[in-house]
């Protein structure tokens, strides 16, 4: 599960407070509101990249809110992919295993796994600057799931995606939720990727989160 209590932060003159988030495990839960509301800021406290002023961050019922985003054993991919310019697609998908000192056969293992599933096996070898949008989109999202965490943390990913491409990822993002056993939040401004993908849906508004149930198509 994942749980913001009480969740109180200030940025300058941006401020929220006393937001509770509550998100059982194995569900996807869709973050939605206006640019600019904290969407990516409560993202960000979940994944330890924020601090807030009060209140406490929860992970599979453990007290997160003062452990570094390493200790977190979340999956994130940030609104802008950000993969290593110098890497291959196998280095990304392999980086996360090798810091974690896993074997070289385990990390071969998951990496060829994760480039099956993710189909981008014919890929392994190129650069960030070969690849297209939608195949940097897999990239990223293989390269957060490498260690198999049980959280996935997404920040708009299908926003700069034609209109094929956002439909072929969408698909990808619901059997990913399924075959990885995952809980994900996922930020965005399409009612039709709530309505596709999520089964909670939240909506930051003048500082408040109204949340409700809903029912994948």
């Amino acid at each position: 599960m994942m749980a913001l209590e009480h969740i109180s932060i200030r940025q300058g003159n941006f401020y929220l407070q006393e937001i509770d988030l509550y998100i059982p495990t194995g569900a996807y839960a869709v973050l939605m509101g206006q640019t600019g509301c904290g969407k990516t800021t409560l993202l960000e406290l979940f994944c330890g990249l924020r601090n807030a002023v009060s209140g406490r961050v929860l992970l599979m019922e453990e007290d997160v809110t003062h452990l570094p985003p390493g200790a977190r054993c979340i999956g994130y991919v940030p609104q802008d992919h950000v993969l290593f310019p110098r890497m291959t697609v196998r280095e990304q998908l392999g980086f996360a295993p090798r810091i974690q000192k896993w074997s070289f056969d385990d990390t071969k293992k998951r990496v060829d796994e994760l480039a099956s599933r993710l189909g981008i096996a014919h890929l392994l070898d190129r650069f960030p600057q070969f690849l297209s949008g939608g195949e940097s989109q897999r990239v990223a999202l293989g390269r957060a799931l490498a260690v198999r965490p049980s959280i996935l943390c997404l920040d708009e990913p299908l926003s700069a995606l034609d209109e094929d491409t956002h439909d072929d990822v969408m698909e990808l993002l619901s059997s990913l939720h399924t075959t990885e056993n995952l809980t994900i939040l996922h930020i965005t401004h399409s009612r039709r990727e709530a309505g596709q993908l999520a089964t909670q849906r939240h909506i930051l508004r003048d500082n408040t989160l109204h949340s409700e149930e809903i029912s994948p198509c």
